[in-house]
């Protein structure tokens, strides 16, 4: 095929998680994250930033869904970007106040994050972007590292700002995905040569980091549950879809087109479907939806 890759204003748009109970998991994403309700109500709840559309986090229940088994491809996190160093803070403060667990604390040179996980297991990570000029290149590679990060700093920030708490920001957004997957290869076929994301960094050991526009990545993929793992049962908790929301519909009609003439399987979105969204899946079965919109 020919040379394509996806406008620089591409983002990830909003990610659809199955879970076990979704008045569990509404403790967490709207009572102490504060993501507000955009169309509450039945098994599936949509939530944003805002309380408005389009979405960023839909909910989707599967009463008795099971813990996603390891060694199984899915979701490995989801990545909430906060606009500052005091939104971030904000939220770290709330979590630690109400006793969530955290997994882990890291310094990325390009973004300092937090990790934990929902009541179901799904990893996520809160952070927020150091300053693009700030980002370091080398041998045309973003510069990312797993640092410690101060986290008692981030702590004494949040105590000294003294703010209520109104809920999160609502310049929060979805900054990436990061993926179990079977194979490296096939999936950097898939998401570079065919969909037209760029490598950014393929440093880490059983890891390739992919995006658009020259951010540090928009798509995490890694080895880690194994070569060759295979996609979760229907019945697990965990990731059903995440989307790719690409700006220009020219842009979009081609990728369609390439898509198309690929012979892979093309199926409407099983939330908001539209004639401006297809959904396709990558060679290891996760879900991605190709969304045309007008950011």
């Amino acid at each position: 095929m020919n040379e394509y890759r996806l406008p620089n204003e591409t983002q990830i748009g909003q990610v659809h998680l199955q879970v076990s109970d979704l008045e569990r998991a509404l403790t967490l994403y709207s009572d102490l994250l504060g993501f507000q309700q955009v169309d509450p109500g039945g098994s599936t709840s949509t939530l944003s930033a805002t309380g408005l559309a389009p979405a960023q986090i839909v909910l989707t229940e599967r009463p008795g869904a099971r813990r996603k088994p390891a060694g199984t491809t899915g979701l490995y996190h989801v990545a909430i970007r906060l606009p500052s160093r005091r939104a971030l803070a904000q939220v770290f403060k709330r979590l630690v106040a109400n006793g969530w667990p955290f997994q882990g604390f890291a310094d990325h040179l390009v973004s300092e994050a937090l990790y934990l996980a929902d009541p179901d297991g799904n990893g996520l990570e809160l952070y927020v972007d150091r300053p693009r000029e700030q980002w370091q290149q080398r041998n045309g590679q973003i510069v990312m590292a797993t640092d410690p990060l101060d986290v008692e700093a981030r702590l004494a920030q949040a105590r000294e700002d003294g703010r209520r708490w109104n809920g999160i920001h609502p310049e929060t957004d979805v900054g990436h995905v990061h993926l179990h997957v079977s194979d490296l290869a096939e999936a950097e076929a898939f998401y570079g040569g065919l969909l037209g994301l760029d490598v950014t960094q393929r440093g880490y050991p059983g890891a390739l980091f992919l995006s658009a526009g020259g951010y540090h990545h928009h798509l995490g993929l890694n080895v880690w549950a194994g070569k060759g793992a295979p996609p979760p049962p229907p019945e697990a908790v965990g990731l059903l879809a995440f989307s790719l929301r690409i700006p220009d519909e020219d842009a979009w009609q081609i990728l369609r087109d390439r898509v198309e003439a690929s012979g892979i399987r093309i199926d409407q979105p099983g939330n908001g479907a539209s004639e401006s969204g297809f959904l396709v899946r990558d060679p290891a079965g996760n879900g991605v939806e190709l969304r045309y919109e007008n950011l």
